[in-house]
């Protein structure tokens, strides 16, 4: 792993690109660098629920306590609840062992700042650069002045709790199947819903170590989309492996997606006062139809590059207070530092309740452009980035579109993959360029 960060922390092939000495090299270094402007010296950890989990969580732990560092471990949670709880608890960062809605054979480490946001770019180089190389001008203290490790017994009930008090209305008379991905949203997501008021029925639910996202989460919805018509529920939620997002499903079973999503709560958000800056920032990977949707209303949309990290940073720059992904990586900044999938849900869910809607009649507020996503395994993602074959071939068939649609191909931030997106009108002809653009890729 030539570079250790990506665009979400640390990830890599549980160990055998991201080994037990990777980590224990992370968490000296991250400790060190994270702890010694004065910060306090408590470490939170929290972890989904992957088998090789417990190695990392021990890995890591052993390089914090080694630097003088506490650690105080949560157990299994969602990724939000740990950037939540290590700003209210006034801890010198948060580390959370996930790689999200990645196979099983996957982990990650990433790590949050002690207000609860993920680290710039500097920080994050900071402590690659100590890990791969700093070993020997990190500290090592010896007796009393090692780290010591701490168990928060009710760190998922002080999340619960905070879930439940972002919204102002409860939940009854809602039945809600709830695709939990067999990670780490499956005790919290059913305990919040049900506390609530909802009638809930949880599916992929019984993590047993090897289970996460295989077939289910936001990243397979079918299942989820059978079983809402199957219950006869309201909707269906579906969040990725470490629940920092969620897909809905309609009444009918139809797919709701992260566009969808900000365009109903967006719109509530401006009739009730509350949207900042009138603005909304989204993506490159928006639908077209989300720009019209949100135009129609009035409210700003800004774009930025894929990824929460960026959503994040122009909410910061801009003033404005939400925006998010197609993929459910959905910010409400008043709410939490972090795309969050139970408050998300919760919002989505405050919706229909306060307009007496169905989440099919909400989602109609936004028109769906056709749209296909390919993503092509490649062995050099710079190599094809930079190919003028594939710039080339990208103009000639902007050419084709001639201004009623467009062409996205960006490299992945987290596998070795190059993802390929075409919109537009006609379906027939978005096949026939994406495919083109997948066997050109393919060939670089």
């Amino acid at each position: 792993m030539a570079k250790l960060f990506g665009t979400d922390g640390v990830r890599g092939v549980a160990n055998t690109e991201l080994t037990a000495e990777l980590a224990f090299k992370l968490g000296r270094a991250g400790a060190y660098v994270l702890t010694k402007q004065g910060q306090p010296k408590k470490i939170i950890i929290g972890r989904d629920t992957r088998i090789s989990g417990d190695m990392l969580e021990a890995a890591l732990v052993a390089g914090i306590c080694s630097v003088g560092v506490n650690v105080y471990k949560v157990g299994v949670l969602p990724t939000p609840a740990i950037a939540y709880l290590t700003k209210k608890t006034k801890s010198g960062a948060g580390v959370v062992i996930s790689a999200s809605h990645n196979p099983v054979q996957d982990n990650g480490i990433k790590f949050f700042g002690p207000s609860g946001y993920k680290l710039p770019d500097e920080l994050e180089a900071q402590i690659e650069k100590l890990a791969l190389e700093g070993d020997n001008v990190l500290p090592k203290p010896t007796g009393g002045e090692l780290g010591r490790v701490y168990y928060v017994e009710d760190a998922l009930d002080q999340y619960v709790e905070f879930a439940k008090s972002t919204i102002n209305t409860d939940l009854k008379g809602l039945k809600i199947v709830v695709d939990c991905a067999n990670g780490a949203a499956f005790q919290v997501a059913p305990r919040v819903l049900a506390e609530l008021g909802a009638e809930v029925i949880p599916i992929f639910h019984r993590p047993d170590g090897v289970n996460i996202n295989a077939g289910c989460g936001s990243t397979h919805p079918a299942a989820l989309m059978e079983e809402v018509v199957k219950q006869g529920a309201d909707l269906g939620l579906a969040h990725d492996g470490d629940a920092d997002r969620v897909l809905a499903v309609d009444e009918e079973g139809n797919l709701i997606d992260g566009d969808q999503i900000m365009v109903i709560c967006a719109k509530h958000l401006k009739q009730k006062g509350q949207l900042r800056k009138n603005t909304t920032v989204v993506t490159v990977m928006s639908n077209l139809g989300l720009y019209k949707a949100l135009e129609s209303s009035d409210i700003n949309v800004v774009e930025t590059k894929v990824g929460d990290r960026y959503v994040l940073e122009k909410l910061l720059e801009t003033g404005a207070r939400f925006g998010g992904e197609q993929s459910g990586h959905i910010i409400f900044l008043n709410h939490n530092t972090t795309g969050d999938g139970i408050i998300t849900a919760l919002q989505l869910l405050a919706v229909i309740k306060e307009t007496g809607k169905s989440l099919g009649k909400l989602a109609k507020q936004m028109e769906k452009y056709p749209q296909i996503l390919k993503n092509v395994r490649v062995k050099d993602k710079t190599a094809v980035m930079n190919s003028p074959i594939m710039t080339e071939a990208i103009r000639r068939f902007e050419r084709d579109l001639a201004g009623k649609g467009r062409i996205l191909v960006r490299p992945s931030g987290t596998e070795p993959l190059v993802r390929i997106m075409v919109e537009g009108k006609d379906m027939v002809e978005l096949e026939r360029i994406v495919d083109k653009l997948a066997e050109i890729v393919g060939n670089i």
